[in-house]
């Protein structure tokens, strides 16, 4: 059999074993707000979750798969050493970052290891810095909007539900928090496949599978939905308790509000092809309605430790890649 067949073979396999463990890490994000209410079971969230991360490849194309595949690296000078390398420096900070329960973006873990991989390879000249500018910026701008957006929900509803008493209201959201946590399922596997889909097209139009133009083959959205809808079916539960029960004090009002801002970050920039992370919109989301609450329903020193994680995860898991690409160019020189 064709050594580069079986190469490549290797390396989608890893991929989409690196999409597994995204729908296993960023789980937390679909269905912390909606466990920690207690609006559904565990089991059944991540049913619901799995279901709705597969089923989002209906609703958008995949501008995100687009921008990953050509807006960060040079397409033209990737090889399936980078790829690989970017893989293990993602997979290695995601489950780091996993074990220390601490809700990071496997997005851009995968962004980093990219880029370290191909700045290893290639220097300075490998990078797109249109690309990454657009995408660090965003790293800022997504929690952001998902906090503005969960606190401004959060006001309209205490005004127009300030003369209800309390049980009802919990009757109300808990109905209404079924389809917010939908929506965002759906638009959390609308942004976060698409990394995967971006990462295989590139490697297939690297070594000569794709022709001359570079595009995501139907087979691989399906597989890389597939992966993430399986790897939240397993769930992150650690993750789950920092992000529903550590970071606010949550109720079906403020799980219908969380989620519903930060489904609205994510379907707008997976719409202009942006690849943001789900983990900033929806922890943002979750800091706005305890913000909403009061000053003291957040907890600060848990936010701080997060956002350190958050601007540790495209360095960390960059320096991972460089290495492991070093490591490949002595085994294989």
């Amino acid at each position: 059999m064709d050594t580069t067949f079986i190469a490549v073979l290797s390396i989608i396999i890893l991929a989409f074993a690196f999409d597994f463990i995204n729908g296993f890490h960023d789980s937390a994000n679909a269905i912390a707000t909606v466990v920690s209410t207690r609006v559904l079971s565990p089991q059944s969230a991540v049913i619901m979750a799995a279901f709705f991360n597969f089923a989002a490849f209906l609703v958008f194309g995949v501008a995100v798969a687009a921008t990953i595949a050509k807006g960060v690296v040079d397409p033209d000078a990737v090889n399936r050493s980078v790829i690989f390398s970017a893989l293990v420096g993602a997979i290695v900070w995601d489950l780091i970052t996993w074990r220390a329960a601490l809700p990071t973006s496997s997005s851009h873990a995968l962004i980093g290891g990219l880029l370290g991989a191909a700045y290893v390879k290639g220097g300075v000249k490998m990078l797109i810095f249109g690309g990454i500018n657009k995408i660090l910026l965003f790293m800022f701008i997504s929690p952001i909007l998902g906090l503005v957006l969960a606190y401004v929900f959060m006001m309209v509803v205490t005004r127009l539900f300030y003369k209800v008493d309390a049980k009802k209201m919990n009757f109300v959201f808990r109905k209404l928090q079924l389809l917010s946590a939908a929506f965002y399922s759906l638009s959390h596997g609308t942004n976060d496949a698409q990394k995967t889909m971006g990462v295989v097209a590139v490697l297939l139009y690297s070594a000569g599978y794709l022709g001359n133009k570079l595009y995501v083959p139907l087979w691989v959205v399906l597989m890389a939905h597939t992966a993430i809808a399986l790897g939240t079916l397993f769930g992150g539960w650690r993750i789950v308790k920092t992000m529903g029960k550590k970071m606010a004090n949550l109720r079906p009002v403020h799980g219908f509000s969380a989620e519903t801002a930060s489904g609205l970050v994510l379907f707008g920039s997976a719409h202009f092809g942006i690849p943001v992370s789900t983990t900033h919109a929806i922890s943002g989301s979750i800091l706005g309605v305890g913000m909403a609450q009061r000053a003291t329903g957040v907890r600060w020193i848990l936010a701080r430790k997060i956002l350190g994680a958050w601007i540790l995860t495209i360095p960390a898991s960059a320096a991972v890649a460089g290495v492991t690409y070093l490591v490949l160019k002595l085994i294989f020189p």
